[in-house]
This record gives structure tokens, C-alpha cells and sequence, in this order.
């Protein structure tokens, strides 16, 4: 008898998931879901959008360094940019699933939408929607925003480090 799994390259067996986002900021429901992901896949890549399409509070270098901080605990999850298609990344990744935080039906309705046209253009990747926990579905990065350019405490929202700098940069 042969044995065929030596013939196997290891990384052949490698669960690979995308979360991706702008994360302008990074928020706790972002983490959330990004912590309970890592668990579903050997690595998780977070992949921080360029976004030439909106205009960003924080720029690149530091939405991801934000997205690094925060989840420096996590030996599993990868911080890389992203730019163009999603699709395309997971291609270039090998990834097998994207990952997408669900808050409400509004959500629901766009994800839905999107998964099934990333079918389309890869129909080997596959959708995984996880509703961030109860306290963080209230959260989205745009409100958080908001808050802190009104001088709201933010601190229930996003991690220390995202706090600092977006009371640094909104009451500078």
C-alpha cells in the first residue's frame, strides 16, 4: 500500500478565510467577529481596504496598523491592504471563505447580495455571515466616528488604542 498523504503538499489542507473591511476605525464589534472567526480557520487574513472610493478618517498605514494593534493577541489572524477585488485577493490568498459581520437585516440584505455575486466571480470561495455578540451590533464605524468629532466617549466602542487616536485626531 502507498502512501498518498506524503505526496500531499501541507498547505493543500490550510482553512484560509478573509475578513475584509475599510475599518475607519477598527471597532469591537469588528473584533468580535474577527476573534470568533480565528477559530474557524487555520489563518484568518484581515484585509484592510484601500478605499479609494470613500474618503477615510485615517489613512491606510494607520487603519491598519490599528487593526494590527488591536489584535496582536491573535498569532493566527494576518493584517495585509487590499485593493480591487475581493475575489481576486482570495485567488492571490487561497483563501476558501470570506468572512462578514452581520448586524441587522439592512446588512443581511447587502451581504446576501454580495456573497452571491462573489459566487459568480469564484464560486470555490465560499460566504461565512457571524452576527457580532448583542452589545456590539449597535456599533459601525461610522457612528463611532461621528461620536468622537462630537467629543463623545468612544471607549465602549473601539479598543484603547483606536480611543487615543481618534480623540487625538477629532479634538486634536
Amino acid at each position: 500500500m502507498s502512501d498518498t498523504s506524503s505526496s500531499m503538499a501541507p498547505s493543500a489542507c490550510v482553512r484560509i478565510g478573509v475578513y475584509s473591511g475599510t475599518f475607519d476605525p477598527i471597532t469591537l464589534g469588528h473584533e468580535d467577529v474577527i476573534r470568533r472567526a480565528a477559530t474557524l480557520f487555520d489563518r484568518l487574513i484581515v484585509a484592510v481596504a484601500v478605499a479609494h472610493h470613500k474618503r477615510t478618517l485615517f489613512d491606510l498605514p494607520q487603519r491598519l496598523a490599528m487593526v494590527a494593534e488591536a489584535l496582536a493577541d491573535c498569532p493566527a489572524v494576518q493584517v495585509l491592504p487590499f485593493d480591487g477585488l475581493l475575489m481576486d485577493f482570495c485567488r492571490v490568498h487561497r483563501a476558501q471563505a470570506v468572512v462578514r459581520g452581520i448586524r441587522n437585516v439592512t446588512d443581511f440584505d447587502y451581504e446576501a447580495q454580495m456573497a452571491a455575486m462573489n459566487a459568480k466571480l469564484l464560486p470555490t470561495v465560499q460566504t461565512v455571515f457571524l452576527l457580532p455578540q448583542p452589545q456590539w451590533q449597535c456599533i459601525s464605524s461610522t457612528l463611532v466616528r461621528e461620536i468622537a468629532r462630537l467629543g463623545g466617549d468612544v471607549s465602549q466602542m473601539v479598543s484603547a488604542g483606536v480611543a487615543q487616536r481618534l480623540r487625538a485626531l477629532c479634538q486634536g
